[in-house]
Parts: structure tokens; sequence; C-alpha cells
């Protein structure tokens, strides 16, 4: 098989077997030859049944599958670093173990990519599948858009590509930036595109790629050395939510020094005007817990906008489940996330 990869598709896998197998059968490229699959296995208690996943696919694919199992639990972060350093491809594109491919928009992505080579980073479109069986697309811009090397691409494009599933990356231009300073905030990535998108093109592929199955699994960050303390694994705690936002701006922080620049006010406030997602994340707790939280979001600048006042009325007033619908349905009439 050719060694010349346009993708690497890079896993990170924790304790979640079955969900690995969903994701692998999603991967229904025509063009295998321009992609790589790359699991690292991160000293799971379910590390043996995850192997066996990985053999019995092998066993049936013409994929070129490159599966390692860490010695240790290297954490999130860290496990990304390791993905880099055995991908071979020329973009590393990042899934998560409980995510898919939607059917036959890779062969398509796989064209618009080609077609933007000098590019260092593309944002992509997704979607959510909830319980209901009903369906929720991220989109962004209208069409196609590329946008030109510099700060402001960073910013813009920072608070859009949270959601790991699809993260596409130009290897080469991403491999100077490998740090440890950042280990335990789940958001190394957000790292790397800030660094590549400063320095390089990036574009924005309006296909919807992947999509996520929500409420379908817990979260398992917290196990390894880095990550304890700030996360309680297979839980969404008030604390969990808090610290992962501070991480947030821990990055923003870290990129504004490296590079001698002042982004973190104005992403503040681009994370205030979208921070619905983040203030409802929490309502299920009940109405007193919701409130703490909601002190809490304003404690660390997650109030820098009318529309964060805007959303926490609304969950207060009418719930989430209308708060839910109301803006899926916004969403659907406009065709893509509102520009606010």
């Amino acid at each position: 098989m050719s060694n010349n990869y346009l993708i690497s598709i890079c896993i990170p896998s924790y304790n979640r077997p079955e969900e690995l197998g969903r994701l692998l059968e999603s991967i229904d490229s025509e063009k295998k030859e321009l992609i790589q699959i790359v699991i690292c296995e991160d000293k799971s208690p379910k590390r043996d049944d995850i192997g066996i996943v990985v053999d019995n696919y092998k066993k049936q694919t013409t994929y070129d599958v490159k599966y390692l199992e860490n010695l240790q639990n290297l954490g999130y972060d860290k496990n990304l670093r390791e993905l880099f350093q055995h991908a071979d491809g020329e973009y590393v594109l990042f899934m998560g173990d409980d995510d898919m491919f939607i059917p036959k928009a890779l062969d398509n992505y796989i064209v618009f990519l080609n077609q933007h080579k000098d590019c260092g980073y593309i944002l992509r479109s997704y979607r959510n599948i909830y319980k209901d069986g009903s369906t929720e697309y991220f989109k962004y811009y209208k069409s196609n858009t590329k946008f030109d090397a510099g700060v402001n691409t960073y910013i813009e494009l920072f608070d859009k590509s949270v959601f790991i599933s699809g993260f596409c990356i130009k290897r080469e231009y991403s491999l100077p930036f490998m740090t440890d300073e950042l280990d335990g905030s789940l958001l190394f990535q957000l790292y790397l595109l800030a660094e590549v998108c400063i320095r390089y093109p990036s574009a924005y592929c309006e296909i919807p790629l992947t999509q996520a199955v929500v409420g379908n699994s817990v979260p398992m960050f917290g196990s390894s050395e880095a990550e304890k303390g700030l996360y309680t694994p297979g839980s969404i705690t008030i604390e969990n939510s808090i610290n992962f936002l501070k991480m947030y701006f821990k990055v923003i922080k870290y990129v504004d020094k490296n590079n001698g620049i002042n982004s973190l006010d104005t992403i503040q406030k681009n994370m205030s005007k979208y921070s619905y997602p983040s203030i409802a994340i929490q309502w299920e707790k009940g109405r007193k817990e919701y409130k703490k939280y909601v002190c809490e979001l304003r404690k660390i600048g997650m109030d820098k906008s009318i529309y964060f006042e805007i959303y926490n009325i609304g969950l207060l007033l009418f719930g989430k489940k209308i708060c839910d619908n109301l803006i899926r349905f916004i969403k659907r009439i406009l065709g893509r996330r509102p520009k606010l």
C-alpha cells in the first residue's frame, strides 16, 4: 500500500471498544490509498477489548491501520501528541472514539482538501444526533470559505473548533508546536490551531463530515496525572465545566504570550455570545445548583455579552427543552450558526 497518505485519521482511544468499532465501520472512503488510520489506546481498563476490536477490523479492512498501546495513561493532550508522532499523512484528522463519519462525506471532503493544499487548518461542519432521533447541524458560513494567515483568522476560527472529531490540521505545520505546557487542558488541538492559523492560510469546508451521538457516552477525562483534580471521570460536574472553561483562557493566554498579541478579551466576548451550551450543560442539576454555576461562570468572565444574560433568563423562564428547540429552529431557518 502507498505511503503517500493525504489523511491520517487519528483516534485517541480510551475504554470504548463498542464505540470505537462503530467509528471504524463508518470510515467509508473509496480512496483508501490516501487514508491511514492511527489508534493510540491510552491504557484503559478495557484495553484487551479494544485490542480485539482493532484486530478484527484489521482482518477485514484494506485501510492501513496502525495500532499502538501506551505503556502508561498519558491523558488526552499527550495522547494527541503521541498520535502526531506516529501519523504519516499530510494532514492529521482527529476523531473522538465515540463519534462517526457521516456516510459518503469523506470522499467529498478529500476533494476539498486536495483543492486547498496550501491551507494549514480546515474547519469542518458536523451534526449531532439526539436520543429522540432529531439532528442538529453545526455550520458556520454560507459556503466554502478561505481565510488568510493571521491573528484575525485564529480569533475567527477558535471558538468554532472545539469539537474534536473532524479537526483537520497539516502535520508538518503543527510539529514545531508540540509542548506539554497545556497538558490537562483537553484543548491542545486549539493551541495548534492558533499557531498554525496565525502563520498559514485556513479554510472552511461546508460539507458536514462527522457526527456525534449525544448522551450515549460519558466523559472519561480525569484518569491521567495531568487531569486529576481537574475532572471527575464518568460525570459532568460543575467543577468539571468550570475547570474546562478556565483551560480555554489558559490556552489563549499561552498563545498571546508566545506571539506577542492580545486576543483574550476578543475571544472571551465571542465565547460569551455563543455560551448557551456552556450554560445549559448544568441545567439538569436543578435550579439551585444551576444558579450557583452561573455565578461561577460570571467569575471567570463568561458574561461579557448580553447574549449570556439572554440565555440565562431564557433557561430560567422556559427551561432547557424549549430553549434547545428554539435555537435549533433558528439555525435551521438560517442554514448555519447565526452571526452575533
